[in-house]
């Protein structure tokens, strides 16, 4: 069996609700194994990205067989620790890390950084970067971008069609969408993936999308891969998927 998490936006609560369901559905399988991947987003809109990466870090630590995917938005986070601040284009991604859309400021918000945000970017910088230890600066630089396992490969936001994994950018695998979306002829795996919402996930033949929308407010569902079928897992146990 293989367990995934989608997107979870700095939603902490969400993140152990989620793990709860997965402990639950390993005690009525009778069976305590079963990796667990994260597809990435761990930061950003929500209120707790720091407790979020916390979490996990402390159950990688603990010897939890846990897989945890780069996204997006923890890959802007990851490039405001490390940019030069001197730098047009490292300020110009920075600020759009930071801007409404992506969710910047929450989660430097979730660090302690103040209402009072400076306004000059030197200032900013120098104090959202203080504010970050350096063992989550550590384990974000580390984040691989997908994982393969038992016929499926795992990855943020899915993959360029036609291209060996070994080759794919790193752009299309924690940004791509249209293209990806749009194609339906098998890939070399399964892919499993989220970075675009949707209400509940979705089995499409050669994806499976499990954002089920955590930055917008819902509950993040988590999957369970056994035996070739693919089940949603709930309060009330779980619920088959079939190929939309």
């Amino acid at each position: 069996m293989i367990y995934a998490i989608g997107d979870i936006h700095g939603h902490l609560d969400q993140l152990k609700a989620a793990h709860a369901l997965i402990a639950e559905d390993r005690a009525q399988a009778g069976d305590a194994s079963g990796r667990i991947v994260h597809v990435g987003d761990l930061v950003d809109r929500g209120p707790n990205a720091r407790g979020v990466i916390q979490f996990l870090i402390d159950g990688i630590a603990c010897g939890e067989d846990w897989i945890v995917l780069c996204g997006n938005h923890d890959r802007c986070f990851a490039e405001f620790l490390l940019c030069d601040s001197d730098s047009p284009d490292g300020i110009q991604n920075a600020w759009f890390w930071l801007s409404t859309g992506m969710g910047g400021l929450a989660t430097l918000a979730s660090y302690g950084l103040g209402r009072d945000v400076p306004r000059d970017t030197a200032s900013l910088f120098a104090q959202g970067r203080s504010l970050v230890p350096d063992s989550h600066r550590e384990f974000l630089a580390a984040l691989p971008f997908w994982h393969r396992e038992d016929g499926m490969i795992f990855v943020h936001a899915g993959i360029r069609p036609g291209i060996p994994m070994d080759e794919q950018d790193e752009d299309d695998l924690v940004w791509i969408r249209e293209e990806f979306h749009w194609y339906r002829d098998d890939h070399e795996a399964l892919i499993v993936h989220g970075h675009t919402p949707v209400y509940v996930p979705t089995h499409y033949g050669n994806r499976v999308n499990i954002d089920a929308g955590a930055a917008m407010g819902r509950p993040i569902v988590p999957v369970v891969f056994d035996g070739g079928d693919v089940h949603l897992l709930s309060a009330r146990g779980r619920e088959r998927m079939t190929v939309r």
